[in-house]
């Protein structure tokens, strides 16, 4: 990692960065090599592994894709370290769509920025078990955290929100979080078009509806503090207690 930019520049994922360096609202920082964020991880190469075993100490892999993109895309090379635990917590509905990119195409009569708002809270909805169990995973001690579904984007960006909005991160630097995505799309969507498994998903929609909206992100954000007081609040009804709030502040913050 070079100076203050949380990007890791790996082989075989294109948006991968480390959640670290965010201010929260009472004058702390996130830590750095606590929890990852990243695209499909699939191509990574043999430096690529070496880097986050090493530099990251990377022990938990939380793959928020379906059974179907796992089934479809077969073991990746973090798999095959045994050093490494993957937990399976989809987002999406088992039987249900294919990869987050189809689940944009449901409601495509609906303007982008409702879509895409109501695919998120459709997360919340139908697979808070993944999501309280997503952030349980980052709570461990035994090295980083890597979480990942495919673009890095829409499931990655749901889950790396709630944490952070747990942990007391300010609005603005979680909304610019998941916006950043933004300035890698591109190359997201090129390695996505090479995969059997997205390329049919991705073209049956506009390159735009693609990108990251910051105001999805507060609107997701403003409904549920609307709606459950926070982050906390809606994750308390999934079974999360403060006992899990003090053990991810204190895995995450400084």
């Amino acid at each position: 990692m070079s100076g203050d930019t949380r990007w890791i520049e790996l082989d075989g994922a294109v948006n991968a960065r480390d959640l670290g360096g965010l201010p929260t609202a009472d004058g702390r920082t996130t830590r750095r090599g606590r929890v990852l964020r990243s695209d499909n991880l699939q191509d990574l190469s043999v430096a690529d592994v070496r880097l986050l075993c090493d530099d990251y100490a990377l022990k938990n892999i939380v793959d928020l894709r379906s059974s179907t993109e796992i089934r479809l895309e077969g073991p990746g090379p973090l798999n095959r370290v045994p050093s490494i635990t993957v937990h399976q917590l989809p987002l999406l509905p088992e039987g249900g769509h294919r990869t987050d990119v189809t689940a944009d195409t449901t409601a495509r009569a609906l303007p982008a920025q409702d879509r895409s708002t109501g695919h998120y809270l459709g997360y919340l909805r139908d697979r808070g078990d993944s999501v309280v169990a997503a952030l349980r995973v980052m709570t461990r001690t035994d090295g980083s955290a890597l979480v990942h579904c495919a673009a890095g984007k829409d499931r990655t960006g749901v889950v790396c929100a709630l944490a952070l909005e747990t942990v007391g991160v300010t609005r603005e630097a979680i909304v610019a979080d998941y916006a950043q995505t933004g300035e890698r799309l591109d190359a997201v969507l090129a390695r996505l078009r090479g995969t059997k498994t997205y390329a049919e998903d991705l073209d049956s929609l506009p390159a735009d509806a693609h990108r990251p909206d910051p105001a999805i992100m507060e609107k997701v954000l403003t409904r549920l503090e609307e709606e459950f007081g926070g982050a906390v609040g809606w994750l308390t009804t999934h079974g999360w207690t403060d006992e899990d709030t003090q053990a991810l502040q204190d895995r995450l913050l400084n």
